[in-house]
């Protein structure tokens, strides 16, 4: 983002103009091309036809690169690299996400920082080899797999989390890479780009007093295919029998009925408690200890294969590129 000098506003700017906000990068000792959005984009205004253009060119210049640095505004960044990490079947090279909270034209921006690191982690590799072959995101000295990640501060530099998973990397005076818990492929497969979405997802947050009319406006929504039910704690709601029989009549209808937790560390176990018993007896599917941002992009994923319901339902609780602790 730069200061749009008539509104005083944020605003995209030309990736273009990279090499003149941070000149340190032509230090690098290595190729280095940009490639940016005609009309740039905000990532306010993200759709998965963004994610599959994204993923195009990412595809097209497979084999060029050594690896893939995506600039990309905070607000849905956990949401475009989790898609990317389900649309890269066989991904075997670096894709990191990075940006700023202050806009690269200010003199305390982090944007410099992130940058940097990101490209320097891209291009790092051992024994020929990348170090990180999968969709990340590098912020504020961390890299953190993609899908993993929650935007949680939007006023200080450390602007992720990933409570659920451990960081890949911590950038000091040196990068220290987890290798532990880095993912890298047995076998070595032709990149395969997944480029069908489905929107048809709703979210239905739980809240002490929530009423039926409340439920029944996200349950009823036109063409509805499935739901996430952000539940409380370990994936408990109301045990009220309207409750748990509207969820119910949901699942029997045809709508998939995903549970998430309101909690952002830990999980789903609806074993636990009776009124998380009472869900899983309705017909929901835990969502273990995915992150809301990750279980909304993987249910338009899943949702865009065309698959029976009861696959579906099987589909989902399955790790795609390593979102859920299975």
């Amino acid at each position: 983002m730069k200061e749009n000098p008539e509104t005083g506003a944020l605003a995209p700017f030309n990736f273009n103009q990279i090499l003149d906000e941070v000149p340190e990068l032509r230090k690098f000792g290595f190729n280095l091309d940009t490639i940016s959005f005609n009309p740039l984009v905000d990532s306010s205004d993200i759709t998965p036809e963004f994610w599959v253009r994204l993923a195009d060119l990412i595809h097209e210049n497979y084999q060029k690169y050594n690896g893939f640095v995506v600039l990309h505004g905070t607000d849905t960044m956990s949401y475009s690299a989790s898609a990317l990490s389900f649309m890269l079947e066989n991904l075997s090279k670096p894709v990191v996400f990075t940006g700023s909270q202050l806009p690269i034209g200010k003199l305390r921006t982090d944007g410099k920082e992130n940058l940097i690191s990101a490209i320097e982690i891209a291009a790092a590799t051992s024994n020929g080899q990348p170090l990180v072959p999968e969709v990340t995101i590098f912020f504020e000295n961390q890299l953190f797999r993609g899908n993993r990640t929650t935007k949680y501060n939007a006023e200080h530099f450390n602007a992720f989390r990933s409570d659920n998973y451990p960081v890949l990397a911590q950038a000091g005076i040196s990068i220290n890479y987890n290798f532990a818990y880095i993912y890298y492929p047995t076998h070595r497969y032709e990149l395969v780009v997944h480029k069908h979405f489905n929107t048809s997802v709703a979210i239905l947050t739980l809240f002490p007093g929530i009423t039926p009319a409340a439920v029944d406006s996200v349950l009823s929504t036109p063409g509805v295919k499935a739901v996430i039910l952000h539940t409380f704690g370990s994936g408990n709601g109301p045990s009220s029998s309207w409750f748990v029989n509207r969820i119910k009549e949901a699942v029997n209808s045809g709508i998939l009925v995903f549970n998430v937790s309101q909690c952002k560390a830990g999980g789903v176990d609806m074993d636990k408690y009776d009124n998380g018993l009472l869900l899983k007896k309705a017909g929901v599917v835990s969502g273990i200890d995915i992150t809301l941002e990750a279980a909304v992009v993987k249910l338009m994923f899943i949702l865009g294969q065309d698959m029976e319901f009861n696959d579906l339902q099987a589909k989902v609780q399955e790790s795609i590129s390593g979102e859920i602790s299975c």
